[in-house]
């Protein structure tokens, strides 16, 4: 099994996310190449064949161009599967090219099941399983579901080019909403989920990462809620963290908030539910009412 990856390059740098597709490939068992509109100076540390277009030709972003560039390498390397990391460039691009080449397309995949790929469904409460009936595919990973993995080396770099412009111009990046607070530089964040019970019981979560010494996040459902600012939100649609603590409180671990938070150091999950799912990647589970061991673990730290 072959797949040709897409890699990320931004403003100069090649984006660490390039690497969560080798973890996807080396998960999945496939053989690599890759494709990367980018630069001589930022090269991937890949000892496979990499495909290299200058960006400052092609642009950063040119959505037919680069789907030009995709279409060309495929026809070298025959890939099984293209992949793509769910960014604004990955969801962007992979229908262009799942449509050029009439094959399916699989979005988001978290995991592997079977030989098939697993999905998020039902605003991310269910998970699926589905496989391309057209045996290649287009595929995009969630950003965070899999390990960043350097495979190490030099690339055996071919330069491609593609004739030709687009009906778009890309006119550069706008920057992010300033917000309240930036979790993703937070050594300890103690989040809020929909099992604190109501709005009123956001200040005890709060008390517990003040004593801490950290900050407060949340879960989506807790943001949608009108509970705490979208400024506090954990997850793929918030702030992707990777703090040296993270207690989850009233967590179960919908996908989403999963991708935002996995990569922390240690996690405490808090959960009546035994069999929760944030229970799978937490290093300790407390199984109590959230509203009744978050004051007494609170009373005991600031002591």
């Amino acid at each position: 099994m072959k797949t040709l990856l897409i890699g990320e390059y931004r403003e100069g740098k090649l984006l660490d996310s390039t690497y969560e597709l080798f973890g996807f490939a080396a998960q999945l068992g496939a053989d690599t190449a890759m494709l990367l509109v980018g630069s001589d100076a930022q090269l991937p540390a890949y000892g496979g064949t990499l495909y290299l277009a200058d960006a400052s030709v092609c642009g950063e972003y040119s959505p037919d161009l680069h789907k030009q560039l995709i279409l060309e390498a495929v026809q070298k390397e025959n890939p099984d599967y293209i992949v793509f990391v769910h960014s604004s460039y990955g969801w962007d691009l992979a229908p262009r090219v799942a449509a050029s080449l009439k094959v399916a397309q699989v979005s988001e995949i978290v995991g592997l099941v079977d030989g098939g790929f697993e999905v998020g469904c039902c605003n991310a409460k269910m998970r699926r399983t589905v496989k391309p009936a057209s045996g290649r595919g287009v595929l995009t990973i969630q950003a965070g579901a899999y390990p960043v993995l350097q495979p190490g080396g030099s690339p055996a770099v071919q330069k491609i080019t593609a004739a030709g412009g687009g009906s778009l111009e890309f006119v550069g990046y706008e920057a992010a909403e300033k917000k309240d607070v930036d979790l993703g530089k937070a050594e300890i964040i103690v989040s809020a989920g929909r099992g604190i019970g109501k709005k009123d019981n956001v200040p005890v979560i709060l008390a517990l990462a003040k004593a801490l010494g950290g900050e407060l996040g949340a879960s989506r459902p807790v943001v949608d809620a009108g509970w705490v600012e979208h400024s506090h939100q954990v997850g793929t649609t918030g702030q992707t963290v990777s703090p040296k603590l993270y207690v989850a409180c009233g967590i179960s671990g919908a996908i989403q908030h999963l991708a935002g938070m996995k990569k922390s150091d240690f996690i405490i999950a808090i959960n009546k539910d035994k069999d929760a799912p944030i229970g799978e990647i937490a290093d300790v589970l407390v199984v109590a009412d959230v509203m009744q061991f978050v004051p007494a673990l609170t009373a005991k730290v600031a002591r």
